[in-house]
């Protein structure tokens, strides 16, 4: 039974840290889509 309490808070703790560190304010993900943004951008003033 401890063990089962223990993978539970275990697995609690790893998903509120995914959550905190992938979707927060400044998360990863945001990150992302504001660095694809700047990289089009920087993309289509290329003049070929």
């Amino acid at each position: 039974m401890r063990s089962i309490l223990v993978t539970v808070m275990l697995i609690a703790v790893v998903v509120v840290l995914y959550n905190s560190i992938v979707g927060g304010s400044m998360g990863t993900r945001k990150q992302v889509g504001h660095s694809g943004a700047k990289i089009n951008g920087t993309i289509e003033r290329i003049d070929p």
